[in-house]
């Protein structure tokens, strides 16, 4: 179920079956799983996934909802329908590892999906629709404009693909947007090493921070001293040949080399006066 703010919750219902098959198909559930599903709705992947022989959590906030949801699953002991807020329910409590599939509600899926991710050492992979533009921007490369935080983010502890387009027709009532069905690996360890993680996201929050700025503005712009800006930046190699660059050019890993300098440079100089060497014309 995807749903926005109010208005009874503004549940848009899927209702194509075929979806739901290639759903349940993508996300390879076998029967000795823990299958979790966020805003199951009228439970009509609910259904599909309890014909997988898994055990199903399906959170439902909506209470009328959970209400239908417990008196149909009833005499289902392979499905447990909980009522409670997905953002702050403990999956932490759950059966682990546990795969997650779900339709996840359009007004709290980048939160919801980062709240996930924290408890990644517990969730084995993650079949999720959302809109068409947020799955965009989660599988967007650098160079693009779809590439931003979010795809960092995400792509940093996991292997996200957009697997297929969802019409706006396969709801009821039909939503604005288009959707989109993504499926996320999770990675054994981050896609890339480095030596402070809040430090690396301050980085990469920060050169999105002001997309249309070039990488260095935008650093200053947000919080890192001028110097040591311009010291990372050629102590990485990031702006040679285009002091300009921006930080959507930049793949994760440049991310990563710049932070771990940015990092080096500013722990130093907490500690005592330091300096990295380069040429007197570099700006």
């Amino acid at each position: 179920m995807i749903r926005s703010k109010r208005k009874a919750l503004g549940q848009h219902f899927l209702r194509d079956q075929n979806i739901v098959r290639k759903i349940v198909s993508l996300a390879e559930i076998h029967s000795d799983e823990t299958v979790v599903e966020i805003g199951p709705g009228r439970g009509i992947l609910t259904r599909a996934l309890d014909e997988t022989g898994s055990k199903i959590f399906a959170v439902e906030l909506d209470r009328q909802l959970h209400e239908n949801l417990e008196k149909e699953f009833a005499d289902t002991p392979n499905v447990r329908i909980i009522q409670a807020d997905a953002l702050c329910y403990p999956f932490e409590d759950l059966p682990a590892p546990f795969a997650v599939v779900a339709n996840l509600p359009y007004a709290i899926s980048t939160p919801l999906l980062f709240r996930l991710l924290e408890l990644r050492s517990r969730v084995s992979r993650m079949v999720l629709m959302l809109q068409l533009e947020v799955a965009r921007r989660i599988t967007a490369r650098e160079g693009g404009k779809e590439y931003g935080l979010l795809s960092v983010g995400v792509q940093f502890y996991a292997e996200p693909r957009l697997e297929f387009i969802v019409p706006r027709g396969c709801f009821r009532p039909p939503p604005r947007v288009d959707s989109a069905v993504i499926r996320l690996g999770i990675r054994a360890a981050p896609k890339v090493a480095v030596k402070d993680e809040a430090f690396f996201f301050r980085v990469v929050r920060a050169g999105f921070g002001h997309r249309r700025k070039s990488l260095r503005n935008a650093l200053k712009d947000g919080g890192f001293p001028a110097d040591a800006v311009e010291e990372a930046l050629y102590a990485a190699s990031i702006t040679d040949g285009n002091p300009q660059r921006r930080a959507e050019t930049l793949s994760i890993e440049e991310f990563a080399l710049l932070a771990d300098k940015l990092f080096e440079i500013t722990m130093c100089r907490g500690a005592r006066p330091c300096a990295v060497t380069r040429p007197d014309h570099v700006q």
